[in-house]
């Protein structure tokens, strides 16, 4: 369909659907969300000549995985943000499916978008990866397609994340499939952004000591953070363990030394980013002052997204919370933005037992807290977070089956810092050594009720909505 058409229908559905999605009690009063439509993947993050520019996996048409736009905000603080012209439209033969996920790089002080064309056909499907740029208006120049799908894969080949090295030239880690369906990592390199060389495969199945590891590895992300290189990557066909890899598919990191002469990333075991029950997809850039930052997709693929209520109002999903990421003691830990603290207003603090403070107001605030002793936190009616001395329990009711549900953590907890957001909740474990994300769909305004016999000292702000125009 010709791009004129499809932004003339995006066009109605936005007329048709905005003000239902704004009536919503679930809607976020700060996180980023559609304006109508699906959400999924973060895309083209970036802090480009003062802004930071983050795209995003996009249908405005409907509440389903269909062909996928790129929509896109801007930020001068990571707090307010503002709607752009939407960036990519699925309109050309080797997008036709889909303007798939992707990345964004200044070259030479044009923001270009890397992306993947998703075509498919009556039997199987391809992939192109494609170059587009952003002009000074907000809308984008679509170069076209750069690299076909490369011999001995599947057309399960995406998510380009590109990045320019010390040595001048461009290196694209790329997700993909294997003819004999194993999930991979590529690494290409490029003088230009045009031409690509593909060197080997860094990661995946079966490489660097892995046995089997999933069928398809998605949204690769590449990046120097202090004296090693990491790895971000979603890996699809995990088996569930008994405390880990629980959600329908995984997001996590390898820490180890990309070999750019070799093209070889020895590296050490894998480990999830996030323990909840919703995050995905994440992807990071590096600020102006040095620092790594995330966004992630606070969803989960072929789960359960499909009974969310938000569907009645027409949108569904949202971003987690920007973090900060640092390498420290071996292990990732990941912090919310410092930026997140413009939002706080009417703090409290407070000290004594868990069952003797009264609930608070949860529908947009911050805690932080220093439990001593067993606790049990109780979000509204819809999700509770047990802390029994050993490990960290967080649990709900499924969306669709009804059944309780749990994620969980394990060690000697001294802090916990939550953010909520209506429907939302993110819990940073000690200082950021681990975090568990999640919807939840409490049927009145939510409180949190603490439960138990741990003395706490407790922080606590309301936050104002961030800004969305």
């Amino acid at each position: 369909m010709k791009e004129t058409a499809l932004l003339k229908q995006t066009t109605k559905a936005l007329m048709q659907g905005q003000l239902r999605a704004a009536q919503d009690p679930h809607r976020p009063a700060w996180h980023l969300a559609p304006p109508v439509g699906l959400l999924n993947d973060p895309n083209g993050f970036i802090h480009f000549n003062g802004h930071f520019h983050l795209f995003y996996q996009w249908n405005p048409l409907a509440c389903a995985h269909g062909a996928k736009f790129w929509g896109h905000w801007r930020s001068d603080d990571l707090v307010h943000w503002q709607h752009e012209p939407i960036a990519l439209v699925p309109s050309e033969e080797y997008e036709s499916h889909g303007c798939y996920s992707g990345s964004a790089v200044d070259d030479n002080g044009v923001l270009t978008l890397i992306y993947t064309g998703n075509v498919k056909f009556s039997e199987g499907r391809t992939a192109w990866q494609c170059l587009a740029t952003l002009e000074e208006d907000g809308s984008c120049h679509k170069l076209g397609p750069v690299l076909a799908l490369p011999d001995g894969y599947s057309g399960h080949v995406r998510d380009p994340k590109v990045w320019r090295h010390d040595d001048g030239q461009w290196y694209m880690v790329l997700g993909a499939q294997s003819l004999a369906g194993e999930g991979k990592v590529l690494l290409l390199r490029s003088p230009d952004l045009h031409n690509w060389q593909r060197l080997n495969e860094i990661a995946g199945s079966g490489l660097n000591g892995l046995g089997e590891f999933g069928y398809m590895w998605e949204c690769p992300d590449l990046f120097r953070l202090g004296d090693r290189d990491i790895l971000i990557v979603c890996p699809q066909g995990l088996a569930p363990q008994q405390t880990r890899w629980l959600n329908t598919f995984q997001s996590g990191y390898f820490i180890g030394e990309l070999d750019y002469q070799q093209a070889r990333f020895p590296h050490g075991e894998f480990h999830e980013l996030d323990l909840g029950f919703e995050f995905y997809a994440p992807q990071t850039t590096a600020s102006s002052d040095g620092r790594r930052l995330l966004f992630g997709w606070m969803g989960i693929p072929d789960g359960d997204e499909f009974y969310q209520p938000t569907l009645a109002y027409g949108w569904i999903h949202q971003m987690t919370c920007p973090r900060e990421l640092t390498l420290e003691q071996g292990s990732l830990r990941q912090r919310p933005a410092r930026e997140l603290q413009r939002l706080r207003y009417s703090p409290q603090t407070l000290q004594g037992a868990a069952h003797q403070l009264a609930p608070f107001d949860i529908s947009s605030a911050e805690l932080l807290i220093h439990p001593e002793g067993e606790l049990t936190l109780h979000f509204a009616d819809a999700l509770r977070l047990r802390w029994d001395g050993e490990a960290l329990q967080l649990s709900r009711r499924n969306p669709r089956s009804g059944l309780e549900e749990h994620r969980y953590w394990h060690g000697s907890l001294t802090q916990l810092h939550i953010f909520c957001d209506r429907s939302s909740v993110e819990i940073f474990i000690n200082d950021g050594e681990a975090v568990m994300s999640s919807r939840y769909f409490p049927a009145v305004a939510p409180r949190l009720l603490l439960e138990g016999e741990a003395n706490l000292r407790l922080h606590y702000w309301q936050l104002e909505d961030g800004v969305i125009v």
